[in-house]
This record gives C-alpha cells, structure tokens and sequence, in this order.
C-alpha cells in the first residue's frame, strides 16, 4: 500500500467521520430543540385544560426522558451501533444500577404513587418527611419544598410516602394555638369575654368556626386561657402575630397584674 492510497484512506475515512460527528451534534441540537418546545406545547395545553400543576410538571419531566433516550438511540443508529444490542446492554446496566440505586427507584415508585393519590399539590402548605413548608415542585425524585425561612428543601419522594403527610391547605381555615397566662386575682370569665371581643376586631378571623376561648389549665401562677381563632392558611400568621398583641392589649387596659408565682412561707415556733 503506497502514500497515495494511505493519504486517500484516510482523507476519506476522516471526512465521513467528521461529517457524521458534525451531523450527530446538528441532530443533539435540533432533537433537543425539538423535544423542549414538545414538552413547553404539552405542558401549556394541559395548563390550558387547567390540568393540576403537580401532574403537569410530572408528565412533563416523564416525557422528556423518554424522548431524550429515544434521541439518544436515534444518533447511535446513525454511527451504525446496532442499537438492538445497545437496548439489551442498557437494560443489564440497569438491573445493576437499579440494584444500586434501589432508594432512588423508591423514590421515583413514591412519586408515582402521590401522583395517583394526591395527597397535595403545588402551592399546598404542608408537613412532610419532618419539612414544613409550600411545596414548589414535585419531581421524579423528589418534592421541592420552600420553608417559611425562604429556604428551598428537597425531599425524597420515598421519605414523603413513608411519612406522616400534613396539608393544611386541604381544609378552608386553620386554627391558631395561643394561650394566655392571667394572674391569680384575675376573673376567668371576665378575661374571656375581653379577649373574645378583641378577637372579633382582628381581620381575617373566621367567623364559622367561632374562636375558642375558654379555660385550658389551671396552674401555682393562676388561670391559663386558650385563645384559639380560626383563620385561612393565607392569613395564618398574620392572625398568629395580631392575637398575641390583642392579648397583651387586653391585658394592659383591663390593668391584670403580672403573673408570678407565689408562694406562701408559714413558720411555726416550737413551744
């Protein structure tokens, strides 16, 4: 074999290389290109149908997996890699990366089961895997939730499905937790008719349920009341914060002492 036909091997060889390398990275582009705006088209026709935004982004990234490895084997096809053999070599690599990623297969099987239940969606303030917060994404994998710190906390799906799940979003209003420590000389009912009264000035409190407020404990300093308005989840903490300086107002006005303990000290003499 002399230089000349070496020279046009390889000159040949390399063009049809470079020409199919060029292709692959147009065909990348373009699939990729394509695959985006079918799944942006798909997703806005379900927003359009006003289809539930967990289940939207969820089909979505299902889709766009399924198209990229489909992508993927298209441009293998094209180099001449019988992609038969590559399916089968793709399937034995995932038996074994199944095996070693059991809990992220765990997590991708919760997700689709919280995709049929739906025990929350997007938006919803909830309580899962020990994480409060809104939820900003259901992912294959993982929830994606914003703390009321402003903190974006992800969570594995198989954590949310295993645990306990609190939505306080599903129910119309959520009650408030407070309480207020009286003094002993101070008169229980009078007390709770005070603070009822302010509570009815607060804005945002429901009105069905009614507040409760009545006497949750007795204890050495006096008299524990429990102050206990309902509100919507929006109005949640700006109801929390107005009740307790409706009941420092109440206080203050109606002149209640400050709660101390007392105690009383008796001495005996001998005799």
């Amino acid at each position: 074999m002399d230089l000349q036909t070496i020279q046009t091997f390889l000159g040949t060889t390399v063009t049809e290389l470079a020409v199919k390398v060029l292709a692959a990275i147009a065909f990348w582009i373009v699939g990729r290109w394509l695959i985006g705006t079918v799944v942006s088209l798909m997703q806005a026709a379900m927003n359009r149908n006003h289809i539930d935004a967990t289940l939207t982004k969820y089909l979505g990234s299902i889709v766009a997996i399924a198209l990229n490895i489909a992508l993927v084997l298209g441009i293998l096809g094209y180099f001449g890699i019988q992609t038969t053999s590559f399916a089968a070599m793709l399937a034995g690599a995932g038996v074994a990366i199944g095996a070693a990623w059991s809990g992220m297969l765990g997590n991708f099987a919760a997700g689709a089961f919280m995709l049929v239940l739906r025990p929350f969606k997007v938006g919803d303030f909830v309580q899962i895997g020990g994480i409060t917060g809104t939820v900003h994404e259901l992912g294959l994998f993982g929830t994606t939730v914003v703390t009321p710190d402003n903190v974006l906390t992800l969570v594995g799906n198989g954590k949310v499905f295993g645990d306990t799940v609190m939505n306080y979003t599903a129910r119309p209003v959520r009650r408030v937790e407070r309480t207020a420590q009286l003094a002993a000389g101070v008169d229980p009912l009078d007390a709770i008719e005070r603070l009822r009264a302010a509570l009815a000035q607060i804005p945002n409190v429901a009105k069905d349920p009614a507040p409760e407020i009545s006497v949750l404990d007795l204890n050495l300093v006096g008299p524990v009341i429990a102050v206990r308005p309902y509100t919507h989840n929006d109005h949640y903490w700006q109801v929390y914060f107005d009740t307790n300086a409706a009941i420092l107002r109440v206080a203050r006005e109606a002149g209640w002492p400050v709660p101390t303990p007392t105690h009383n000290v008796r001495t005996f003499s001998a005799g």
